[in-house]
């Protein structure tokens, strides 16, 4: 008999429902149970007002909701939430004792609390945990009364002191940095019970964590698998373990006692094997095991998929080579990510979670945004360490969509402290981040955090938090790669401007000097479409745009450095005064749109000296009015998204081009290539070069290009004319390849 039983807490209007499973051992059973929320500001006393809370969620929303506050994004809002970061929170709920059979336990499962916090059965404190990413597995049978009330009481959010409201007031907990204030995301610090929370019956005998381990020969013809278990009351129990195919059929299965952790070691003959997208399919196993008693009934059973690769980052081509004088040191490392024996470069983005409050974040709005990777040709996602470590879901979208997945652990731009008490910590819960997360193909790369041995931070390689997540990755996912941070030697982190700020260098001419063997972040503003600026800024200052107001709550002033992000003394220099707010946002998405490209397209020209190419960033937690982002929250892509989707093109045309302004007359000189990712060689054919300016187009050169090899870029001449009497405004390069119209491209200039 299965006696596992999941009772999930979703949100009802009635205090409580009587469970009530008797008769019901063989199946899986489900009650629901309404949750309230309240604060104080003593941690002593209760809340003396409740209101409706929705599970998963977020304390803030709750009581914005029950009070019928407008939306935090709108204009000023966000101000108003400061304060619930410093209260203490309790959930409420009640409910009846179910009639548990004889060896039935009853548990309080959460996958996620936000961030310290006790919980009390009937009074008494039971549990204490710091810590938003271990589960919380609660045996609450002992303690059960007929009617039961649960609280979950939630501390204020942790803060160093001695820091001012910013982000170095996270750099002693494992709380992401983000909610204390960036250049793109406002001072909101989510406090709640923000994953999936349930009771659930057990059997004395259950699985608490299952994996499935394998490692595959050099020929990949053998996948070597291990099964490891941990859980409770195992010893002596019959096992049931099957390894279902993509197809539907069982290709290994094997039965026996467990008498330890590890419960059999056995060979796959000729897996499938799981690729990204762009360079294969994306075959899942299902590993389900069953824990049996003498008389074979189910005890318990757990299941997850499987997609067997072999990841690994290599040294880029060029590095051994490189000329370091003595006395020697290190080479650059390895930033290369080969699977499956195949070298790929990496186009991407950085990934930051896509609500202000992780407990809103649905599947839903995962597989949107994955979908949109797809769309953008991206076929790798850095999880940017000032955020959240995502749910199952996330993980789950990018396993069967192809998309590889660097995830950090929640460490950024801070020094974190090799205090004892912050060690703890992060070894608790960075245990349970890699034991969840080692489970999914899609994720090929660990990483300690953000920005880490910068200036503004402070760490080495001597740093105990760095050698301590290393040692857990080592120790509990070994085969995938880890590095302590993003940027180490050799990697690039910037620019994130159109042009320096000294006003001499434009993307096109700092790009193509800069030689990094990864660009892992890289941005270029731009201000986000005319319906959500109206949506979120009070029409009286909506035009022009002004430092002081909504337009610096949501970024557009004041953010980063100078004038940024919104960049509008800048583009007035370029294009003149705009006349209106529609003219500011078409000039603006379309300086992002071809500084993008220009980043990309010459990344990708470097291969196979540089490797990977990331922008920062790829979406927003909350709308903002100019940000570097691809796509506006919730999930609009900009212009710029679909200029960058086309220079990652598997195969493209592409142009490195000196400039972005030209005047009549001026020698126009424009370098051409064929950038080719793809495993496959393409046979020899033509391009032709125009200009193009309204309705006048001029051909200007030609390239008939040889075969291009398989995975290699090629490139051609460097053609030159003298720029016609166009009419001032957009000019247009256009590359047009002979029978190939796929790997056509056009870059819009600015004639003057």
């Amino acid at each position: 008999m299965n006696t596992k039983r999941v009772i999930f807490f979703c949100l009802l209007c009635l205090l409580f429902l009587q469970f009530n499973f008797n008769g019901m051992s063989n199946e899986k059973q489900s009650a629901v149970l309404s949750w309230e929320v309240g604060y104080n500001s003593s941690p002593d006393n209760l809340p003396e007002e409740w209101h409706q809370a929705t599970v998963p969620g977020a304390v803030q929303t709750d009581f914005a909701n029950a009070k019928e506050w407008k939306p935090f994004y709108i204009a000023e809002n966000w101000k108003d939430y400061l304060w619930m970061e410093d209260v203490y929170w309790t959930y409420r709920t009640q409910f009846e004792k179910p009639d548990l059979l004889e060896g039935e336990l009853l548990f309080f499962v959460s996958k996620g609390i936000d961030y310290e916090f006790d919980i009390l059965l009937n009074g008494k404190k039971i549990f204490y945990q710091e810590g938003m990413f271990s589960p919380v597995n609660l045996n609450l049978t002992n303690d059960l009364k007929e009617s039961n009330e649960l609280l979950v009481k939630i501390y204020p959010a942790p803060k160093l002191p001695g820091f001012d409201m910013n982000r170095s007031q996270a750099a002693q907990s494992v709380k992401p940095a983000v909610s204390y204030g960036w250049d793109w995301h406002p001072r909101l610090v989510p406090l709640g019970i923000w994953d999936e929370t349930y009771l659930e019956i057990r059997n004395q005998a259950f699985i608490e964590d299952l994996y499935t381990d394998y490692k595959l020969n050099d020929d990949f013809t053998e996948a070597e698998i291990s099964l490891i278990t941990e859980g409770k009351n195992l010893s002596g129990k019959r096992f049931e373990w099957t390894l279902t195919g993509p197809d539907g059929e069982v290709v290994l299965k094997e039965t026996g006692l467990i008498n330890s952790n590890t419960l059999l070691s056995l060979v796959l003959k000729n897996p499938e094997l799981w690729w990204p997208h762009d360079h294969g399919d994306q075959p899942l196993y299902i590993s389900e095991l069953k824990v049996l008693d003498t008389e074979k009934n189910i005890l318990d059973s757990e299941q997850h998929t499987v997609g067997f690769r072999r990841i690994q980052l290599v040294m880029n081509e060029g590095l051994w080579q490189e000329e370091i004088p003595f006395p020697k040191t290190r080479n650059k490392p390895p930033t290369t990510v080969e699977i499956n024996g195949r070298r790929i470069f990496s186009k991407g983005t950085n990934w930051v979670n896509p609500e202000i409050f992780p407990g809103n974040i649905t599947r839903e709005r995962y597989e949107e945004l994955v979908d949109l990777a797809l769309e953008a040709n991206f076929n790798l996602l850095r999880v940017w360490g000032g955020g959240i470590v995502n749910k199952e879901a996330f993980y789950k979208e990018c396993n069967v969509k192809g998309i590889m997945v660097w995830t950090e652990f929640p460490l950024a731009c801070n020094n974190y402290l090799d205090s004892p008490e912050y060690l703890r910590v992060l070894e608790q819960e960075s245990t349970a981040i890699v034991k969840r997360i080692r489970r999914h193909p899609s994720n090929v790369i660990w990483s300690g955090g953000n920005e880490l041995f910068n200036n503004w931070s402070g760490m080495t390689d001597q740093s105990l938090a760095l050698r301590m997540l290393n040692s857990q990755c080592f120790l509990l996912d070994p085969l995938t790669p880890f590095i302590p941070t993003s940027p180490v030697f050799g990697m690039g982190h910037g620019h994130y401007i159109f042009r320096d700020l000294d006003g001499k260098t434009e993307v096109y001419q700092w790009m193509r000097e800069s030689k990094s063997t990864a660009y892992t972040e890289f941005g270029m503003p731009g201000p986000s479409p005319v319906e959500i600026l109206k949506s979120i800024i009070p029409e009286d200052e909506l035009f022009p745009p002004m430092p002081g107001t909504s337009w610096e709550s949501h970024h557009a002033f004041n953010a980063w450095v100078g004038d940024t992000w919104l960049m509008k003394d800048f583009l007035t220099e370029y294009f003149g005064e705009p006349e209106s707010l529609e003219e500011l946002v078409q000039i603006g998405q379309w300086i992002q749109s071809e500084g993008y490209k220009c980043i990309y397209e010459e990344a990708r020209r470097q291969k196979p000296w540089c490797s990977m190419a990331l922008n920062w960033c790829y979406n927003e937690p909350w709308p903002t009015a100019a940000n570097n982002s691809l796509i506006n929250y919730p999930d609009k892509p900009k212009p710029a998204f679909y200029a960058v989707a086309n220079s990652c093109r598997p195969v493209l045309a592409s142009a490195r081009i000196p400039k972005f302004r030209w005047k009549t007359g001026e020698a126009f000189s424009v370098g051409l290539f064929i950038l080719n990712d793809k495993y496959e060689e393409h046979v020899a054919g033509k391009m032709t070069i125009f200009l193009k300016s309204g309705d006048e187009k001029k051909e200007i050169g030609s390239w008939e290009f040889k075969s291009v090899n398989p995975n290699e870029n090629l490139e051609g001449p460097v053609v030159e004319t003298v720029l016609p009497e166009f009419q001032p405004g957009k000019m247009t390069l256009l590359l047009e390849v002979e029978g190939r119209p796929e790997w056509n491209s056009q870059y819009d200039l600015l004639k003057l």
